[in-house]
């Protein structure tokens, strides 16, 4: 018993570092790192009129003999804004301070500049984005770690969600969720369960409400937290989630709290509208497999939805528009069941001709207006989902914007679905925001059909429209957005405000929209007197929370306005942002939050930064990596340059990259699908003068090799022209063409002496790079980039220098520490059970700017990608082009 209980102390003083999981309304995922105990883990969260306030604390004490480094990771919901952080080091606290953006990253350098060791980690999931800090302490010291966000709850499907994914992974002795919910409009239900919850933790869930108050806990003890009677794994690994409503005697409730306001509306038992929906579908190549079986399975579930009195019609984009009606048609059950008939033969073909299909689904939305096909009193939406990037007709994405906008004329919202990494998912927002819809990205996973099905239940209940909220204009200043589109069933409007004179406590409220038989006036009054007769049990109710929803909402709404703005209106937009981001000390995606710890910890520094959709918040101790800063992250791999291979890793939402230094004249094999029959080889090209060393000097790849063995297809690329085999006819071209070619199972796209984009069988798709350099130059030459798209559409035995890498894999990140370049630290990386010297670094991206490219962080990975690629980069190398 003695030697097992020192074999097990060992062991626990020799592991790898553990991550602790994730929390989505809420939670951290610190991290156990040799010798490091994290004996309490905590979330409390006081919820008050939707607003929510939650503090996660972590407690952890070094029970090592030397300095150690602990980690603390929390997943937010993205919709949160981070509002205090704090470190607690034996009894001695950090604080956190909130600053402009530029300015917290000069103070950032500053402790780059000193070289002091770094400790971040990234990632982001489909509603959360990852906030993280490392830390060293002495051996026997505490440490706490305090983080505070906040975030107004959004009404779906009839409830307020409170979605908690809890995963431990290891016994914590002191593991608590709790949860205090205040409305003083009354609680109708409160609900709670977990994924993980079994018939004995059932009991351990407690729940009560009652009237205005409603409270959670949940705290089960080591043993209940056991997989079985002595086993050492944690049970708690799934979802945790707590939904509730409110009582709605009226159709609004409107609260005043010390010279502000908040108005939320959500009446009841209203006819719905009748719906006038366009489904505009991308059937490119690249949605072929798994997407367009799930977006058919989609579809057919949306049609057993669709209601008789609705009209409906589906435009599908390829290369071509095809339309299946030339109008709306009614949902008659003929016309449903023929649509069925429509949906099961959905197939692809071809490129991205995005700006057609929304142009035409947009001219027969208006037509029906226009001939009056439809009723008046009708909700017209159109749904748009694309995995790709437009390539055919106008693919200039700000033209596409201009032609939508003035087409619509703000008559209905649009929707746009950005299927999978692959989408400009900034364009697609930007489009939606501009013409009162929104976009949401819809995650390439088993459940992608779900999500399909869930974003249209969202919108598929429209119970008013053209909803104007009204407010004496000279008693209101900074008003929110006060006038929406539809209200769809089971949401919320929220409405907040600030008086014009503090003193002020009454306001009357004026509410008008149309219904599905008439137009529906609301008016509603209330004074401070009555909210404060509803708000008697104080100790539920955080500081001037009224006053916070309202900084909240208003930099959130102008957040959105900032995305598509340009020019003056997106300074002055910014200037708002940032001046209630300090004022009320929100991490925006303008702001950062600084924390440095004094002389006796090495001058540490951390930032924390809040991003946009695309973005994550990232927040680390002395100097990090340089952050992701991509303005619409497409997920791809690549190799350029000389050459520099990139391969990302959606799920950190960062990426790898390494060189593979070879001689002029070798051929590397980049991809070899065996199911599917592709392959892409690629010859180096050196300097016009070798180098006396050979091996020393610049290579670049000057030829591409990609065929279809199956299809009989190669097609050769050089810096002077391309070569389209198909059998033993040969079809050349030059970059002086600007071509599209479709043969079967091949689309070929050259954009003149810029790029081609080539896809074959409706696999992968492949984009071409062309560099071209002074003809007298005297040292390089022309040379190519090239980029994979859709990778997940070849096989799991795909292989190759980039092939090896098109199917998921992970990484950590430990000990980042000062490198040779004081921008650019050292780290060690776990990749494939091995450990590497990594470096932090930036590679190039030349799709969209063949001639300056744009900077992509990732970790450089050295000497040939060695313990990253499978065996020796010379195991790569082949006879020929084919």
């Amino acid at each position: 018993k003695l030697i097992w209980n020192w074999l097990g102390l060992f062991l626990h003083e020799m592991t790898l570092p553990l991550l602790w999981g994730s929390l989505f309304f809420s939670f951290f995922n610190p991290q156990v790192v040799n010798g490091i105990e994290i004996y309490s883990m905590k979330i409390d969260s006081k919820v008050t009129s939707r607003f929510a306030r939650n503090v996660i604390t972590s407690q952890a004490v070094n029970r090592g003999n030397v300095h150690k480094e602990v980690f603390f990771d929390v997943e937010l919901p993205k919709t949160a804004f981070i509002t205090n952080f704090s470190m607690t080091i034996d009894g001695v606290t950090y604080p956190g301070y909130i600053k402009e953006k530029e300015a917290a990253k000069q103070e950032y350098e500053k402790a780059v500049s000193k070289g002091q060791t770094a400790g971040l980690v990234k990632a982001s999931g489909r509603k959360t984005e990852k906030f993280t800090v490392s830390v060293n302490i002495a051996a026997a010291s505490k440490v706490t770690f305090e983080l505070t966000y906040e975030e107004l709850l959004k009404r779906q499907f009839g409830k307020y969600e409170m979605f908690i994914k809890v995963k431990p992974k290891q016994l914590v002795k002191d593991f608590e969720i709790d949860i205090s919910i205040f409305e003083p409009q009354g609680i109708t239900e409160l609900e709670a369960e977990g994924t993980f919850i079994t018939n004995d933790l059932q009991n351990v869930i407690k729940k009560t409400f009652s009237d205005k108050k409603g409270h959670i806990s949940f705290k089960p003890t080591l043993d209940q937290q056991r997989t079985c009677a002595n086993c050492s794994q944690s049970l708690l690994d799934g979802d945790f989630t707590v939904k509730y409503d409110v009582k709605r005697t009226t159709p609004d409730n409107l609260q005043i709290v010390n010279g502000y306001f908040v108005h939320f509306f959500a009446p009841t038992n209203l006819p719905q509208l009748p719906k006038n929906i366009i489904f505009v579908i991308d059937i490119s190549g690249s949605m072929s497999g798994r997407e367009i079986e799930q977006t058919r399975e989609a579809l057919l579930k949306i049609l057993d939805d669709i209601r008789d009195d609705d009209f409906f019609n589906f435009i599908l984009f390829g290369s071509d528009v095809h339309t299946w009606k030339e109008k709306l048609i009614k949902a008659t059950p003929e016309n449903l069941d023929e649509a069925r008939k429509f949906v099961r033969g959905i197939d692809t073909e071809g490129m991205t001709n995005l700006y057609g299909g929304i142009m035409k689904g947009i001219e027969i939305l208006n037509a029906a207006h226009e001939e009056k096909f439809v009723p008046k009193r009708s909700a017209s939406i159109i749904i748009m989902l694309t995995d790709g990037q437009p390539n055919v007709g106008i693919s200039n994405t700000e033209d596409i914007r201009t032609h939508v906008k003035k087409a619509i004329e703000g008559k209905y919202p649009l929707y746009n679905l950005g299927f999978g990494y692959g989408v400009d998912y900034g364009f697609l927002e930007k489009m939606a925001l501009e013409n009162k819809g929104l976009a949401r990205r819809i995650y390439p996973d088993s459940d992608s059909a779900l999500q399909l099905q869930g974003f249209y239940d969202e919108v598929s209940n429209p119970m008013l429209m053209d909803v104007e909220l009204h407010y004496p204009e000279n008693e209101i200043s900074g008003l929110t957005k006060n006038s929406f589109k539809h209200f769809y069933d089971g949401s919320e409007i929220v409405v907040a405000g600030r008086f014009a004179d503090i003193n002020q406590n009454s306001l009357t409220v004026d509410v008008k929209g149309e219904g599905a038989n008439d137009v529906l006036s609301f008016t509603t009054q209330q004074d401070a007197e009555q909210t404060a007769k509803a708000f008697q049990e104080q100790e539920y109710i955080f500081g001037d929370y009224i006053e916070r929803l309202w900084a909240y909402l208003t930099i959130e709404q102008l957040l959105e306005k900032r995305t598509a703005a340009t020019g003056e209106e997106k300074e002055n937009l910014t200037a708002e942002v940032l001046d209630l981001s300090l004022k009320y000390k929100f991490v925006t995606p303008l702001t950062s939050m600084v924390v440095t710890k004094p002389e006796d910890y090495d001058n540490q520094a951390g930032i924390a930064d809040k991003t946009t959709e695309a973005f994550l918040t990232s927040f680390s101790l002395y100097p990090a990596a340089p952050p992701l800063y991509f303005s619409s992250p497409t997920w791809y791999t690549s190799v350029d340059g000389d050459p520099h291979f990139i391969i990302s890793v959606p799920q950190k939402e960062d990426a790898i990259c390494f060189n593979i230094n070879e001689k002029p004249g070798d051929v590397l094999s980049l991809i070899n699908d065996p199911v599917t029959g592709i392959t892409v080889n690629g010859e180096l090209i050196g300097d016009k003068r070798a180098n006396s060393d050979a091996k020393s000097q610049n290579t670049y790849f000057g030829k591409l090799g990609i065929a279809n063995k199956y299809l009989n297809l190669k097609v050769t690329v050089t810096s002077e022209k391309i070569t389209v085999q198909n059998g033993n006819e040969k079809t050349p071209f030059t970059w002086l063409d600007s071509v599209t070619l479709q043969q079967e199972g091949l689309t070929l796209i050259i954009n003149k002496e810029k790029n081609l984009v080539l896809s074959m069988g409706g696999g992968a798709s492949f984009v071409v790079v062309l560099h071209q350099v002074w003809k007298k130059h005297p040292l390089h030459q022309d040379f190519l980039g090239l980029y994979t798209l859709k990778s997940h559409k070849l096989s799991e035995q795909t292989h190759g220098l980039l092939g090896q890498f098109f199917h998921p894999i992970d990484f950590t990140i430990l000990e980042i520490h000062p490198g040779s370049d004081p921008k650019k630290p050292d780290a060690t990386m776990i990749i494939k059970n091995k450990e590497l010297t990594v470096t932090r670094g930036w590679q190039k991206d030349y799709r969209k700017d063949p001639k300056h490219g744009i900077d992509i962080p990732c970790w450089f990975v050295h000497n040939n990608g060695a313990g990253l690629i499978d065996g020796v980069h010379t195991d790569y190398i082949v006879s020929s082009l084919f």
